[in-house]
């Protein structure tokens, strides 16, 4: 697996799984019909903001991260990630890969924090994965997200110095 920064060629690629992914209303807290030019305005960021692909040897696009300031201003030295894996690709490292390429690249850059503002608390892959790199979780807001299948659930603050 191959990680790299994205280009454009790649976005039909990442659409397709993220759409997927935005409309199962379960992880992002997206609008569930969110089009496509809007969602490549939020996962395509101008610098500083930066995306990433994890691609196999023939170059599939396995998954996706994206990483900006959490904040502008006083609180740009702070980092903020998304991530998505092709549900295809699913249980194969990719996130575990991304996020570790995210966390360097964020150290590289010069962010001295990564803070997730919005992890839903029933993603429970994704809360053990971040954990796993340290991150904490700051508090959970509770009833923040609304699940198609389970309702009003949490939303986890996590945050790692980096």
């Amino acid at each position: 697996m191959l990680i790299r920064e994205a280009t454009p060629d790649d976005w039909p690629a990442i659409w397709r799984f993220l759409r997927e992914i935005v409309a199962a209303g379960e992880t992002y807290c997206w609008d569930r019909d969110t089009g496509e030019e809007r969602a490549r305005a939020l996962w395509c960021r101008p610098a500083p903001g930066r995306t990433f692909v994890a691609v196999d040897e023939d170059g599939t696009v396995l998954g996706t991260a994206e990483s900006h300031p959490n904040q502008a201003g006083p609180g740009s030295h702070v980092a903020n990630a998304g991530f998505m894996v092709d549900p295809r690709h699913s249980g194969r490292g990719v996130a575990r890969a991304l996020c570790a390429h995210v966390l360097d690249q964020a150290r590289a850059d010069g962010y001295r924090a990564m803070q997730f503002n919005a992890v839903v608390e029933t993603n429970h892959r994704a809360v053990a994965l971040w954990q796993s790199f340290g991150f904490e979780i700051l508090t959970t807001v509770p009833e923040a997200f609304h699940h198609p299948d389970k309702g009003d659930i949490g939303l986890h603050v996590m945050y790692r110095k980096l």
